[in-house]
């Protein structure tokens, strides 16, 4: 399936690691351009350099999500050199799961605001492209009740209906919104990795809940995350697309 990502300009946040950079990395190898930020600056570099090497353009810079004026300097310098917006995936979190108002804030300032922000940034941007999408990342967090179920959960819920409400509003505009809920991810250095380490009962546990014995790899998430940023969806808006291998158990209508 021709995907129609060719010279498609694509940002995507949390983008030298996990999910992001397999994201950021798949879009590459469709042919996309890409615009990508992280904390680390070196991270960043390192990852340009793998995004060019497959024959496309990119361009990354430094940003903590949760600085809104960071964050809408940086959309403006990527759609400067990128020439122009037409995907934006939000997927920066703060992996915050502890019940003290310091992890409220976080995921609030992270999750919840550093979406709404890119989404504000790049809008002027995404008005202007004949294939806009916006794709945010929720979590299956967002959709039960589990150990992640305070902070985190809360405000991946809340991305979700946010993204949902984008996606009726923004229509008219033929700017189409959609969110990918991933269930457990491993991958090296990763959360999981760390829990595997730190606490092997409750990485157990997780892991017994999946009925296909495994949990899902970034490259995995990322199918579905590209699929939904390209022409080849260009019906699909409004929908929040679970990639969990059956783990969840409540039926999404």
């Amino acid at each position: 399936m021709d995907l129609g990502l060719k010279g498609a300009k694509v940002l995507v946040t949390g983008s030298t690691k996990g999910i992001g950079r397999a994201v950021a990395e798949t879009f590459a190898a469709e042919g996309a351009d890409v615009g990508i930020c992280a904390r680390n600056q070196a991270d960043v570099d390192s990852t340009v350099a793998s995004l060019r090497s497959k024959g496309v353009s990119a361009f990354g810079g430094a940003v903590d999500v949760s600085n809104g004026p960071a964050l809408k300097a940086w959309v403006a310098d990527m759609a400067s050199k990128l020439g122009g917006v037409d995907v934006v995936v939000a997927n920066v979190s703060a992996l915050a799961i502890g019940q003290d108002e310091e992890s409220w804030e976080k995921e609030f300032a992270t999750d919840m605001m550093g979406t709404v922000r890119l989404v504000d940034a790049a809008m002027p941007y995404l008005e202007k492209s004949q294939a806009a999408a916006i794709v945010t990342i929720s979590s299956v967090s967002g959709r039960e009740v589990d150990f992640a179920s305070g902070p985190y959960g809360t405000f991946k819920a809340a991305i979700i209906h946010y993204t949902q409400g984008l996606a009726f509003q923004l229509a008219p505009k033929n700017i189409r919104a959609n969110s990918v809920s991933p269930g457990n991810t491993y991958f090296e250095g990763g959360v999981w990795n760390q829990i595997k380490d730190s606490n092997p009962e409750l990485y157990n546990t997780a892991l017994a809940l999946n009925p296909t014995g495994r949990m899902g790899t970034p490259q995995e998430m990322a199918n579905a995350v590209v699929f939904l940023g390209s022409r080849a969806a260009s019906f699909i808006t409004g929908t929040n697309l679970v990639v969990d291998g059956a783990l969840t158990r409540g039926v999404q209508f």
